[in-house]
């Protein structure tokens, strides 16, 4: 085994035993397994929220996204603050009104507030579809990584399945407690190598971070700016900027539901949310290192695998095997924790087990299942579930106007009219995802979003109207009786 194979396999086994000792008592039940209990302080907290903003797609996809769309991706830097600023509020909220009924997932929290069942399983369905290619894309590009730094594929392939193993099997012992334990050892890690790599890229390659923005400038000054109405232009910009804001601050991606829950008070995490936009600023470091690569390698560069290269150029073999550890770790702590919102989400919500001993047993049954599936799409046919992907964020954004209402409007919104909204804004994400072309390339959330709230405003007026009526029927047969 060659040095980047050792220190890689190295750190992906020191990930699984932390994983295995976060576990500090016997799982008893559901609520402990999924949220800890509801007993995480300040730190721990801020670790599982700031660990879901980095992720393989961050570590990998920001510098490639500036090779492909220039400025356009930093579109990434200001929604999470955004994000956070609302949830600064309804934060805190959420989690007195799921500690009070004992929610443990977002569909529960769902069907609680409109008193329907057929909603908590169509949000239990919508999440659990929508989170597993999001669960692949962290497997696929675990995969990747491996693959860049050692130019192995099989080797790629091998490190997947281990990987996933020893994920699965921390998962089953130590649930969330096992996630809050590696996010430590992952944010420590890829942030100091963050720091190591994008500033000494552009310092070997160009001489400095004015360097490279001087040759962009001179030479490529289309991709300083955001402009047209093209892909990655103004529309491109901003309505993505605020699909991304509005799932951050509605929390419609279910796995992200678990760390809100987990917390050991509401002040916990109105805390956290004044210091976790400062977090989100370390990304303008691999965007930095796009410029980089458009320079040194050109702008048709493979794009996902610019920083991979640049390193390999530069840094001795264990260096680019601890770069790569660090980005594994973006793969496995977040699929951790995308494994525990999808098997709680099945097991409660889609099929529905009331006994809560056979719910546990169920929902470790389906993070075995959840991931053999994944794992093997990814290997066999990686572009099955990844052709989904564009959906992840954009159809889970479809709740966010039931979320709204259930904090803001409570027993004011019918069911039907939400599930009508729901319904509406998911056909026209799929359909603009698929073969609708976009107008002015304009997220296909965010056209979803409008339809959506038409058809929930639309609804609700049809029912005012017919209650009007009903009402003025009621008087009239009353009058005439008098």
């Amino acid at each position: 085994m060659s040095t980047i194979e050792i220190v890689t396999l190295g750190g992906i086994v020191l990930v699984a035993i932390l994983g295995f000792i976060g576990r500090k008592k016997p799982n008893a039940d559901l609520s402990e397994w999924t949220v800890g209990g509801r007993r995480f302080g300040v730190a721990t907290t801020w670790l599982l929220q700031a660990g879901e903003t980095f992720t393989t797609f961050t570590f990998l996809g920001t510098a490639g996204l500036v090779v492909s769309g220039g400025a356009a991706a930093f579109y990434s830097m200001p929604y999470v603050p955004l994000g956070y600023l609302v949830l600064y509020f309804i934060g805190p909220k959420i989690w007195r009104m799921a500690k009070a009924r004992g929610h443990l997932t977002q569909a529960d929290f769902l069907e609680h507030s409109y008193s329907s069942r057929t909603l908590g399983v169509i949000a239990g369905i919508c999440g659990v579809i929508f989170l597993l290619p999001y669960l692949q894309l962290q497997i696929t590009g675990l995969g990747l990584i491996v693959q860049l730094v050692t130019g192995n594929r099989t080797t790629g392939v091998w490190s997947m399945v281990i990987a996933f193993i020893l994920v699965v099997a921390f998962v089953l012992w130590s649930g969330l407690r096992g996630v809050a334990t590696t996010a430590y050892f992952k944010d420590a890690l890829m942030l100091v190598m963050l720091f190591v790599v994008c500033i000494s890229i552009p310092i070997h390659f160009t001489g400095g971070f004015t360097n490279v923005f001087d040759t962009v400038a001179a030479t490529m000054p289309d991709l300083l700016s955001v402009h047209g109405t093209e892909e990655y232009g103004i529309p491109w910009y901003i309505s993505n900027m605020a699909i991304s804001a509005i799932g951050v601050a509605f929390v419609t991606l279910p796995h992200m539901w678990p760390p809100i829950l987990a917390a050991r008070s509401s002040a916990v995490l109105r805390q956290n949310y004044l210091w976790l936009p400062i977090y989100n600023t370390f990304i303008v470091l691999p965007l930095i290192v796009g410029y980089v690569a458009v320079v040194i390698l050109g702008r048709n560069t493979d794009a996902d695998s610019a920083l991979l290269h640049l390193s390999g150029q530069m840094f001795p073999d264990w260096v680019i095997g601890v770069l790569a550890v660090a980005g594994i770790t973006t793969a496995m702590v977040p699929s951790a924790a995308l494994l525990i919102g999808i098997s709680t989400l099945a097991s409660r919500n889609v099929f529905r087990i009331r006994s809560e001993r056979h719910q546990f047993t169920a929902t470790q049954i389906i993070v075995v299942v959840a991931t053999a599936l994944s794992l093997l799409l990814a290997i066999v046919m990686p572009d099955l579930l990844a052709n989904l992907l564009l959906l992840t964020f954009s159809g889970l954004d479809q709740l966010a106007p039931a979320i709204a209402a259930a904090l803001f409007f409570r027993g004011r919104l019918s069911v039907r009219s939400i599930i009508a909204g729901l319904a509406a804004g998911l056909i026209v994400v799929i359909a603009y995802t698929f073969w609708l072309p976009l107008p002015w390339a304009i997220s296909e959330g965010i056209i979803g979003l409008g339809v959506n709230i038409l058809v929930v405003a639309v609804c609700e007026a049809v029912r005012a109207g017919v209650g009007r009526s009903q009402a003025e029927t009621s008087t009239e047969s009353i009058g005439q009786r008098a």
